[in-house]
C-alpha cells in the first residue's frame, strides 16, 4: 500500500507524468543500456525500433500508480500476471529490477527537470518499488510452479521436424536435448526461444505452443514477420525461418502463460485472427481429446485461405467433436458459404463442401462480424491476434452479452492494453 504521503504526492503529480510517460520511458531504455548493454538480449530490440515497448512500459506505470491511488478502472491484477509470466520466460533476475529502477526513475527527473523535486522523487520510487516488489513476488510463485530458475531459464532443445504451414509459417517440433523430461504445460502457453544472431547478438521472442499437451514433443508455429510501416523485419522470425533446420539446437524457456483453458464443461468460443490461432489449436486439441461433448466455436480472421496456418488441423480436430461449428472471414479468396454441422454427429471428418469449404463451415469475406456467430448460451471466450483485432472482437463479445470476466484474451507483443480485464 502506498504510504499516505507519498499517495498525496503522486495524486498531485500523477497527470504530469502520464502526460510525459513515453517522454520519460523513451530516455530510460537509451541511459540503461548505455550503462547496462547486457540488458540488451532481454528486450525485443523491434519494439524498441517502433516504439511499442517504451508505450507499453509507461501505460503499465501509469496504470499501476492509478491502482494503488484507488481508482475506479479495472484491476490491475490481469495484466501484473501478464507481465509477469512474460518476465519468468525471458529470466528477468530480482537483482535486475534495482537497475530499471535507477534508470527509471533518472529519465524522470531527466524529463521533468526542477519539477522532481526530492519529495517527488521518493512518491514515484515507492510506486515503482511497490509494482517491483509485487512482480517479483509473482515471478517467484511462478517460478516454483514450472519448476524455472531465473539463473539458468535456458535449456537446449533439438529440433525432430521442420513444418511449413503456409509460405510464411512453419511449424517446429523440439524435444530436450539433454536429460530434463518433457516439461507438463497447459493449452494456451507459450516458451520463448532465444537465439545467437549473425553479428553478434542474442534474442528471444515468445511463441505460443501449436500443439495440445502429451504429444511428445513441443511445437511452435512462426510466422515469418516482414518488416512494414518503419518497422523492421523480425530477426528472430527471420533467424528462424532461414537458419533453423531439423537436428539443430535452440535455447527454450519453461512454458509459462497465464491464459490458459479452463475446466469446465461451458461451452468454448475461441476468436483468432492470423498466427494468433496458434494457442487455439492447442486448446482445441486439448478439449477434443478430454472433453469431446463440449461444444465449441472457432472464428478465425485472415487475409485468404492460402495464409490460413494449421487450417487443416483445425477441420480435422473438430471433426473429433460433437459439437464444432467453424467461421472463418478471408479478406479475399472466399465467398459466403454455409454448410452442415462440423463433429461425429454429423458423420463427416475432413469432407469439403461447396467453394473449397469444409462441412460445417460458415466463410466469410470482409471483417470478422461477431453478430453472424450464434454463440452459446454461458460461453467462456478465448482470443488471440492483432490489438485492433482483439478489442473489436472483446467488444463484440461484450454487446452480444458475454461477461467481461469470461473472456480471456493473448496479445502477442508488449500489453499496450494495460488495465482491460482479463
Amino acid at each position: 500500500m502506498l504510504s499516505e504521503r507519498s499517495a498525496a504526492v503522486v495524486g498531485a503529480t500523477a497527470g504530469v507524468v502520464a502526460e510525459h510517460a513515453v517522454e520519460i520511458t523513451a530516455a530510460f531504455y537509451p541511459r540503461m543500456f548505455a550503462a547496462h548493454p547486457e540488458l540488451l538480449h532481454l528486450f525485443n530490440q523491434g519494439n524498441q525500433a517502433t516504439g511499442e515497448q517504451r508505450q507499453a512500459l509507461a501505460a503499465a506505470v501509469v496504470a499501476y500508480a492509478g491502482h494503488l491511488l484507488g481508482g475506479s478502472g479495472p484491476s490491475f491484477a490481469p495484466v501484473l500476471r501478464r507481465i509477469a509470466h512474460k518476465h519468468v520466460s525471458l529470466g528477468v533476475r530480482p537483482e535486475q529490477y534495482t537497475i530499471v529502477g535507477q534508470h527509471l526513475l533518472a529519465a524522470v527527473g531527466e524529463v521533468l527537470g526542477d519539477a522532481v523535486t526530492r519529495e517527488v522523487h521518493d512518491a514515484w520510487d515507492e510506486v515503482y518499488w511497490l509494482f517491483a516488489t509485487a512482480l517479483i513476488a509473482e515471478e517467484g510463485r511462478i517460478s516454483q510452479r514450472v519448476g524455472a530458475d531465473p539463473q539458468r531459464v535456458w535449456r537446449p532443445w533439438r529440433v525432430t521436424a521442420r513444418t511449413a504451414a503456409t509460405a510464411e509459417v512453419v511449424s517446429f517440433d523440439l524435444v530436450p536435448a539433454g536429460p530434463e523430461p518433457l516439461p507438463t504445460y497447459l493449452a494456451g502457453q507459450y516458451i520463448s526461444v532465444a537465439v545467437d544472431l549473425p553479428g553478434g547478438g542474442r534474442q528471444a521472442r515468445q511463441y505460443s505452443l501449436s500443439r495440445a499437451p502429451g504429444a511428445g514433443s513441443l511445437r511452435i508455429t512462426v510466422r515469418r514477420v516482414p518488416g512494414a510501416g518503419g518497422a523492421p523485419a523480425g530477426v528472430v522470425s527471420s533467424h528462424l525461418h532461414d537458419q533453423v533446420k531439423v537436428g539443430d539446437i535452440l535455447d527454450v524457456s519453461p512454458p509459462t502463460g497465464d491464459v490458459t483453458l479452463a475446466t469446465g464443461a461451458d461451452p468454448l468460443v475461441l476468436i483468432s485472427a492470423g498466427i494468433g490461432v496458434t494457442p487455439m489449436i492447442a486448446m482445441l486439441g486439448h478439449t477434443a481429446r478430454l472433453q469431446p461433448e463440449r461444444p465449441v466455436v472457432a472464428v478465425h480472421a485472415d487475409r485468404s485461405p492460402d495464409h490460413h496456418a494449421l487450417r487443416s488441423e483445425m477441420i480435422e480436430i473438430g471433426a473429433l467433436l460433437r459439437d464444432f461449428h467453424l467461421h472463418t472471414w478471408y479478406e479475399s479468396g472466399a465467398g459466403s458459404s454455409t454448410a452442415a454441422g462440423i463433429g461425429r454427429a454429423a458423420g463427416v471428418g475432413s469432407a469439403r463442401g461447396a467453394a473449397g469449404t469444409a462441412r460445417g463451415e460458415s466463410r466469410h469475406t470482409g471483417a470478422l462480424d461477431l453478430d453472424a456467430v450464434p454463440l452459446p448460451d454461458g460461453a467462456r471466450a478465448y482470443l488471440c491476434g492483432p490489438l485492433p483485432f482483439l478489442r473489436d472482437a472483446r467488444a463484440g463479445l461484450l454487446r452480444r452479452g458475454v461477461p467481461a470476466q469470461r473472456i480471456r484474451y493473448e496479445i502477442f507483443g508488449p500489453d499496450l492494453w494495460a488495465g482491460a480485464p482479463a
